[in-house]
């Protein structure tokens, strides 16, 4: 597999269920919200999370690269398997065209070598602009 590496420093933050996302969730180029009947979550830029906020940071993202065919199997095993080895925590989330994985920005340069040494390719991440927004 192909992952790609991004830089920007992110957190992961708990609101409360039923939460209305706050305006300075959206600030960041990689922005996930998650909602059950008993949280919200949210993954957004780190810079942009209010200290008294229930959240855990600084994480680093990594996406593999896709798109990925749902009929696919083990792709999350295969990637966290050498992370589990190396004890390095993980945060996964996917979209519809691919995984992310999240892991403490401390780790993320062992966990892109855990990778290297599996036989994956980790490269950073090109900024892609949303069509609607190409000028």
């Amino acid at each position: 597999m192909k992952l790609n590496q991004y830089p920007e420093t992110l957190a992961v933050v708990r609101l409360g269920p039923g939460a209305t996302v706050p305006a300075w969730a959206e600030s960041s180029s990689i922005f996930s919200v998650t909602a059950t009947a008993t949280e919200t979550s949210v993954v957004c830029a780190a810079r942009s999370v209010p200290k008294k906020s229930v959240h855990q940071r600084p994480f680093t993202a990594f996406a593999v690269e896709g798109p990925l065919d749902f009929a696919l199997t083990g792709v999350l095993a295969g990637l966290l398997t050498p992370l589990a080895e190396e004890e390095i925590s993980v945060f996964t989330l996917s979209t519809f065209d691919t995984d992310w994985i999240l892991v403490p920005a401390g780790d993320a340069e062992r966990a892109a070598e855990a990778w290297r040494r599996s036989g994956h390719t980790v490269e950073p991440a090109v900024p892609v602009v949303p069509k609607d927004n190409k000028k």
